[in-house]
């Protein structure tokens, strides 16, 4: 993660949360650990390398915890950590948020 530039815990915040993955990252980890595929899985159109970068990103900011098991295949699990888990409210009250004031959008989404 970059180094922190300014003393605004927004931009802070922002910068681990910030594109298309991280947050949705957080809420498919919301209902417990989950194995690398079953995240590429939930979100299909995430290539192999940028969904391990967001997964190493969202590691380092203590918000996702990795948890590697012997054996051959490798097994690792995702899950969120205390910190991660504390932000679900926030993620469900924007989607909350997103549906009740912008209704019309969803309805044309679900016609397309």
């Amino acid at each position: 993660m970059q180094d922190v530039v300014s003393s605004c815990p927004i931009e802070d915040a922002m910068r681990v949360l910030s594109g298309r993955w991280a947050t949705l990252l957080l809420y498919y980890l919301k209902d417990g650990p989950k194995r690398f595929s079953e995240l590429q899985r939930d979100n299909p159109t995430i290539s192999h390398r940028i969904l391990t970068l967001e997964l190493r990103k969202l590691e380092d900011a203590g918000l996702v915890e990795r948890t590697a098991y012997d054996g051959f295949p490798l097994k690792v699990e995702y899950r969120l950590s205390a910190p991660g888990a504390e932000l679900m409210p926030m993620i469900d009250a924007i989607g909350d948020w997103w549906e009740t004031s912008f209704p019309r959008r969803r309805e044309c989404r679900s016609a397309a």
